[in-house]
C-alpha cells in the first residue's frame, strides 16, 4: 500500500515477524502504524504503545486463515492511531509518531497482548522503533551472501525512498497498560537484553520481512548503536502494571533501571481513574507515602531520579483518547470505579485529550533538532516543559491537582545535580 500523504505528513503501514532472539524459535506478528514527514528528515520519533484495544476478536483465528487466501489480515483492522491521534504535537518540530500492534493471543474479553506486566510488548515497541530507524517505511528489505556470510545490503534508490530519521532519538510514550509496556522499552537494547535474561524473556530479536520467501536481519546486538533506538524520553499516561506469579513478572526491573537514568521522564495521573490508582499493581500513585507504587519505584528518595509526576483533576481513564473507546470506558463506568462520585470526569475526545496533545508538543520542544536532551537535572527541572505543567491550568482549560508542596509537578523542587 502506498503511503497517504496529508499536507507535509505521510501514514503508512507496516506488516512484520519479529523472532524475540535468534536462538528461539518464537514469533510475533506486528502491524506498524506511522506517521512521518514527507520530506522524510524526522528529527525523532515517538512511539506509542496503547492500552487495552485489541484482543477481543473471537473469530480473529478463522479471519486470519481466511484472509491468508485473500491476501488479508485481521491485524490490518487495528488502528490505535484512531484512539491516540497527536499527530498535530510532532508537527512543529518535525518528528514522526508510530504505533505498533502485536498478534499474541487473540480470546474475547482476555486481551493478552496488552497486559500490562508482559514485558514482550515493550520489547516489540522497541524492535519496531529501531526497524523504522533502520528500514524506514518498508517491509521489503535485502540480504545476500557477501564473503561466505549472510549479510544486508540496500539498493540505493530503495533505501533512498524507505528511511524518513536524521537521528536514533526516540520518546517513548504510553497509556495505561501502554504506559507500562513504555517503561520497558525507555530502558534501551541494552536492559532489555539483560533484564530479559533474568526472567527468562531473551531479547536479541531478527526482523522478518513478510515476503512468501521472508528475508531477515541480522540478530539486533550486531546493528551499529546508531540503528536501534536511542531512548531520549518516557511519557506515561495512567500507566498500569499488572502482575501474575510466573505468568506475568511485572515492569518492576526495568522501573529500577530507569530510576538511574538520566532522560526526561513524566507521569500523568488523573483525580478519578481506579485503573491506575487502584487495580494497577503497583498503583501508579499513591498520596499516602507508605504506599509502594510505580513513581517511587521510578523514583526511589536519593535516587536523583528524572522522574516527575502530575495529576489532572476530574481526569479519568479514557479522557487522554482522542476517540472513544468501549473497552476503555468499561474502566471508568461507575459499576467498576467509584472514586470521584458526583463528579463529571473528562470524557475521550474532550479537554484531557487536547491537554495530551499540548503535553506532548511540549515534550518535544525539550529536543532542538535531531540531538538528545544534553543538559543537566537541573536544566531538565527547569526547562519549558516542567515550568508549563506546574501550572494550576497549564493549557488554560484542564486543571491539575496540587501536590502538599503546592508544587504542580512532584517532586519539586529537589536539590540534585
Amino acid at each position: 500500500m502506498n503511503a497517504i500523504r496529508i499536507n507535509e505528513y505521510c501514514f503508512d503501514r507496516l506488516h512484520l515477524w519479529v523472532q524475540y532472539d535468534w536462538k528461539i524459535p518464537q514469533f510475533v506478528e506486528v502491524v506498524v502504524e506511522v506517521f512521518y514527514p514527507y520530506n522524510r528528515k524526522a528529527n525523532g520519533l515517538v512511539m506509542f504503545n496503547h492500552g487495552f484495544l485489541i484482543g477481543t476478536d473471537l473469530l480473529f483465528y478463522p479471519k486470519k486463515i481466511i484472509g491468508a487466501f485473500l491476501g488479508d489480515n485481521p491485524l490490518f483492522a487495528i488502528n490505535p492511531s484512531k484512539y491516540y491521534n497527536y499527530s498535530e504535537a510532532i508537527v512543529e518540530k518535525n518528528w514522526a509518531m508510530a504505533f505498533v500492534s502485536a498478534c499474541h493471543t487473540q480470546v474475547h474479553g482476555v486481551p493478552w497482548t496488552d497486559i500490562g506486566g508482559n514485558p514482550r510488548v515493550g520489547q516489540e515497541a522497541y524492535a519496531a522503533a529501531s526497524y523504522l530507524i533502520k528500514y524506514g517505511v518498508t517491509d521489503f528489505f535485502y540480504r545476500a551472501e557477501e564473503e561466505g556470510h549472510n549479510c544486508e545490503f540496500y539498493d540505493p534508490e530503495v533505501a533512498c525512498k524507505s528511511k524518513f530519521m536524521v537521528s536514533n532519538n526516540v520518546i517513548f510514550a504510553g497509556h495505561s497498560v501502554g504506559g507500562a509496556h513504555a517503561q520497558a522499552a525507555a530502558c534501551g537494547f541494552e536492559a532489555l537484553h539483560e533484564i530479559g535474561k533474568s526472567q527468562y524473556r531473551p531479547f536479541d530479536p531478527v526482523m522478518y520481512d513478510r515476503e512468501f520467501v521472508p528475508a531477515y536481519s541480522e540478530r539486533m546486538s550486531r546493528w551499529d548503536p546508531s540503528e536501534r533506538a536511542n531512548p531520549v524520553g518516557l511519557l506515561m499516561l495512567s500507566p498500569v502494571d499488572q502482575k501474575i506469579p510466573i505468568l506475568i513478572p511485572g515492569m518492576e526491573p526495568y522501573r529500577d533501571a530507569l530510576a538511574s537514568t538520566r532522560i526526561p521522564m513524566a507521569m500523568i495521573v488523573g483525580q478519578c481513574d481506579c485503573a491506575c490508582l487502584d487495580s494497577s499493581t503497583p498503583p501508579a500513585w499513591s498520596d499516602d507515602a507508605a504506599t509502594e507504587t510505580q513513581f517511587t519505584q521510578l523514583a526511589p528518595a536519593g535516587s536523583g531520579s528524572w522522574a516527575v509526576v502530575s495529576r489532572v483533576e476530574r481526569g479519568s481513564h479514557c479522557g487522554y483518547l482522542t476517540e472513544e473507546s468501549d473497552l476503555c470506558s468499561a474502566a471508568d463506568l461507575k459499576l467498576t470505579c467509584d472514586r470521584c462520585k458526583g463528579v463529571v470526569k473528562h470524557k475521550a475526545g474532550g479537554l484531557e485529550s487536547a491537554f495530551t496533545t499540548d503535553l506532548m508538543k511540549r515534550f518535544i520542544d525539550l529536543y532542538p533538532g535531531p540531538e538528545g536532551f544534553n543538559g543537566s537535572y537541573n536544566d531538565w527541572i527547569k526547562s519549558g516543559f516542567i515550568t508549563w505543567l506546574n501550572q494550576p491550568s497549564p493549557d488554560g482549560r484542564v486543571e491539575l491537582m496540587p501536590f502538599p508542596s503546592g508544587q504542580y509537578v512532584d517532586p519539586l523542587p529537589l536539590q540534585n545535580g
